[in-house]
């Protein structure tokens, strides 16, 4: 992606007053959704200019963002989309995978009528964008979905590692799905957040435990699956002579 001026104009219209807040939510919805790629430039001077506004709010929300671990700051002091720590892959895997589990075990001991009404709310919604063919709506509102289990938990700890963990997340699927789409799975993960939502309420701990590791295994395989994928085992050199 090049050219930060041209780019930052595709995502974010002026804003007026302050706009920190606006600008952070902005910057952070096109970078999880890939609109802004991973090692993408953030010029203060270009984004003040496309937001309209001071660089201070500018440099704020990238100050927020930084501490999310979505920008980094190079050493000759220029800001950059974080990139993609495909490495680390394995241990974020591992940290995911436990969020899930305890989330939602602890969401089937301390939910509320309301913390249901919102989950069934966001799986909705993750049906009808899988129905849809929204992607970019079925990553959403499976975070969403996800984030609720984990409010309903009542560890803010725990809620704030997860959803750090469900954003991190968010840039990995996209990428996943530039390249294909297929609903078989994301038609089953409607039938596995109706399970998971059952259990909460039958305040079944262990069924969720089990649920939520089945459920997180799936997701770790489907992308480890995208990014092992061997292209050229199908690719033949021969003539065509």
């Amino acid at each position: 992606m090049s050219g930060s001026s041209r780019e930052t104009t595709r995502f974010a219209p002026r804003v007026k007053g302050s706009g920190v807040q606006k600008v952070y939510e902005q910057l952070k919805a096109s970078i999880l959704d890939l609109s802004l790629e991973p090692g993408a430039p953030l010029d203060e001077v270009s984004l003040a200019e496309t937001f309209g506004m001071s660089r201070t709010p500018i440099r704020e929300a990238l100050v927020r963002l930084a501490a999310e671990g979505l920008v980094s700051q190079l050493p000759n002091r220029n800001t950059i989309v974080a990139p993609i720590d495909f490495g680390a892959l394995p241990v974020y895997f591992e940290a995911l995978t436990l969020m899930y589990r305890v989330t939602t075990r602890l969401a089937a001991g301390a939910r509320t009528r309301a913390h249901l009404e919102v989950m069934r709310v966001h799986q909705a919604a993750y049906a009808r964008a899988v129905r849809e063919g929204d992607v970019l709506g079925m990553i959403g509102h499976n975070r969403n979905f996800h984030a609720t289990i984990a409010e309903a938990g009542g560890n803010p700890y725990f809620t704030g590692l997860f959803i750090r963990l469900l954003d991190e997340g968010r840039r990995i699927l996209r990428l996943y799905y530039y390249k294909s789409f297929n609903d078989h799975l994301p038609r089953k993960y409607v039938d596995e957040h109706d399970a998971l939502v059952a259990a909460i309420e039958a305040e079944d701990a262990e069924l969720c435990d089990r649920l939520a590791a089945e459920h997180a295994s799936q997701i770790v395989a489907q992308i480890q699956r995208y990014i092992a994928v061997d292209r050229t085992r199908e690719l033949s050199l021969a003539s065509g002579a």
